[in-house]
């Protein structure tokens, strides 16, 4: 009796093919990336982890991130971003929201304004217009006024 069965020879025939696929998946779908992420938590822990912010031993969110401010005492990131989670806005965004933050805290217009002044980061020429990160607006707001923070939540 011979093996020469049909049946047998398509199996031979897709056998190196399911080889390579099984073996692209292990090394693409689990080596590689379990290589990259011990190289990037190594090498760059900080951004590897989402760039978390601190406040008092305690993460408060992400500068990469929108965290969801909305209480009127704190800044708001625009709700129109492509992605809805965009964590910067613009210094006229910033500036517009200066009298209900103000209103809201008592804290002084002027001291606002330099804090958003204090927090703008600016592009290169051509890149885009100067920005503010909303985390780092938020955390300032609290530096700044610690007492009345104290009572809040985000």
């Amino acid at each position: 009796m011979s093996d020469n069965k049909p049946g047998k020879k398509k199996w031979q025939a897709y056998r190196p093919v399911i080889g390579i696929a099984i073996v692209s998946m292990l090394v693409c779908g689990l080596f590689f990336p379990l290589l990259v992420t011990a190289i990037a938590q190594a090498a760059f822990p900080y951004q590897a982890n989402g760039e978390l912010v601190q406040l008092d031993g305690r993460d408060v969110g992400s500068v990469l991130i929108d965290n969801n401010f909305t209480q009127p005492a704190f800044f708001h990131a625009r709700n129109d971003s492509a992605s809805g989670v965009d964590p910067d806005i613009t210094v006229q965004d910033a500036d517009s929201q200066i009298p209900r933050i103000q209103q809201a805290t008592g804290i002084p217009a002027s001291s606002i304004q330099r804090i958003v002044d204090q927090n703008t980061e600016g592009t290169l020429w051509v890149f885009g217009s100067p920005y503010v990160n909303v985390l780092a607006l938020n955390l300032a707001l609290i530096n700044s006024d610690p007492t009345f923070y104290a009572n809040f939540t985000r």
